[in-house]
């Protein structure tokens, strides 16, 4: 294909009705079929990126090797097509207003009036197309946040208005609604569907496809009544089932036709079908699985699962390489105390202190490193957590007892995680901030050696502070090992410990690489001594 194409995804009636799931498996089936595809997220808020959200209000931030802090359907994307995203599959309102006030700041419209429609719908299709400008992909799906309707969305749903019109034949729209069942009726309504359409129809845009999320088998009279009143063929009214898994998702998208339609749409050929090999396996060994095993995974955020999403997706992954179903048990840092830790973390195989930021939990964390050290328990930290690990072990290991982190004590007398030399050059915070993929050393012999086999891997931050190596050499000789190294800036990426069944913590986030092809090592070796250590103690 010569030219890019342009999917457009919008949902209706209700919002997280699965639009990122929708796309990233539309993505995986078309990406299955030989052509190039990548997806990109358009969220209507007016925040620059969900780097400064709360958890609870966002979910996790996501974040991509050069540094964009993102939505976490960008992890979606990601884990079903197995190829990296960037700064521009992600936008936001923020970050388009703050573009244009920055333009016309420096004189760009040439005194003119700066208004919605033309300036900032402009500055919405230049993002639309800057991946396609690349020349890189076949397909460009753009998902596009929120409800049809909602005020926030209305400059994004004009943008597309009249990108269809410029583009002509170039862009599909597929509308993703809810078709809710009534009990007390026993029935399917399709009416909401109808209204959902309607609304989209009276902002100037006709959807190609329409996507209905139910929870029960829809009759074909019912996609016949849904073509009808929303002008598109029966064909092209898609069926999208409650699912057990959303790794299920691209298998029932093909079952429905939905790629198919695609391609009917843009005139392209149907001569052959997806090549679903690996996925088809992957899915075999999550539901068939010959063995289970108990992770705790131990954080503040454990009440709202996608707070830790990309950790939840990747022990799925790293389950499925192990033939093994990982049961997550979710433990609140808060709760946890010297007196109820046997309790707590009873019947667990191994632990994972999850990130986070802020001091709320911390000494929960830190008690639950050091029952995992001295009852040589699998252990597995993940930026704070390593953070954490590094306080326990200096507190009760070395006897620094006041030993803490400068985020949490500016005055303690042993800052064993602060912010380095290097970092206080910076001129605030935002700047200190390590965003992106940043180039890792592994020490060889080391056991991240063994889950990596490579000297050099690239993995991606999202913190401010660091270990202080000040403390290097009294930390090795007592026994952890710095076995991961930014020799270009003299940062400890990675610490060990020798006398332990596994002992990891990472000041990088691996979860972000964990994908359904490519399961991150350091979680498949994880599992597999979670695995071990199951068989030890039973």
């Amino acid at each position: 294909m010569n030219t890019s194409k342009y999917i457009f995804v919008t949902g209706g009636v209700s919002s997280s009705l699965g639009k990122g799931i929708i796309s990233a498996s539309l993505a995986r089936l078309l990406q299955a079929r030989g052509y190039s595809v990548t997806i990109q997220k358009l969220d209507p808020y007016i925040n620059i990126n969900p780097g400064t959200l709360d958890p609870y209000e966002h979910g996790e931030c996501y974040v991509t090797d050069d540094g964009a802090e993102a939505d976490l359907d960008l992890g979606h994307y990601e884990r079903f097509l197995n190829i990296a995203t960037s700064q521009a599959n992600s936008v936001t309102t923020g970050r388009i207003y703050q573009s244009v006030i920055d333009k016309e700041r420096r004189g760009g419209y040439n005194g003119m009036t700066v208004q919605v429609i033309p300036h900032i719908t402009d500055e919405i299709k230049n993002r639309i197309k800057l991946l396609g400008n690349t020349g890189k992909y076949d397909f460009i799906i753009t998902e596009i946040g929120g409800t049809v309707g909602d005020i926030e969305s209305l400059p994004y749903i004009e943008a597309v208005r009249q990108l269809r019109w410029e583009l002509h034949n170039e862009c599909a729209m597929i509308h993703l609604t809810l078709v809710p069942y009534l009990a007390a009726a026993d029935e399917l309504k399709t009416k909401p569907t109808q209204h959902s359409v309607k609304m989209l129809q009276e902002q100037g845009v006709q959807p190609d496809i329409i996507v209905c999320r139910t929870s029960h088998h829809m009759t074909q009279g019912m996609k016949n009544k849904i073509s009808l009143f929303c002008n598109v063929p029966s064909t092209a009214v898609i069926e999208s089932m409650d699912a057990q898994s959303i790794y299920d998702v691209p298998f029932m998208m093909f079952e429905e036709g939905l790629d198919e339609e695609v391609l009917r749409k843009f005139n392209l050929p149907l001569d052959h079908e997806p090549d679903l090999t690996d996925w088809k396996h992957f899915l075999n060994c999550v539901k068939n699985p010959e063995k289970t095993v108990d992770i705790a995974l131990v954080g503040k955020y454990v009440e709202l699962k996608d707070s830790y999403k990309s950790i939840i997706e990747a022990f799925i992954h790293a389950g499925a390489a192990n033939n093994c179903k990982v049961k997550l048990k979710m433990v609140q840092s808060e709760h946890i105390k010297k007196e109820n830790i046997d309790e707590m973390l009873k019947d667990v195989s191994a632990i994972l202190v999850a990130p986070g930021s802020g001091s709320r939990g911390i000494e929960g964390k830190i008690e639950t490193i050091r029952y995992a050290r001295e009852q040589k328990i699998p252990f597995f930290g993940i930026c704070l957590g390593m953070q954490c690990a590094v306080i326990e072990f200096a507190r009760n290991v070395l006897g620094y007892d006041d030993a803490d982190s400068v985020e949490f004590n500016p005055e303690t007398p042993y800052p064993v995680i602060n912010v380095m030399e290097e970092q206080k050059k910076a001129a605030g915070m935002k700047d200190i901030i390590r965003l992106g993929a940043y180039p890792c050393e592994i020490a060889q012999g080391s056991k991240v050696f063994e889950a990596y086999h490579s000297e050099l891997v690239y993995e991606r931050h999202r913190h401010p502070y660091e270990f202080n190596n000040d403390y290097a050499e009294a930390f090795t000789q007592a026994g952890m090992k710095m076995s991961g190294i930014n020799k270009q800036d003299n940062f400890v990426e990675i610490i060990e410990l020798d006398n332990h069944p596994w002992f990891i913590a990472t000041q990088f986030h691996p979860e972000y690489k964990s994908t359904v092809i490519n399961p991150h090592p350091l979680f498949v070796h994880f599992v597999a001594e979670a695995v071990k250590q199951k068989e030890r103690t039973t």
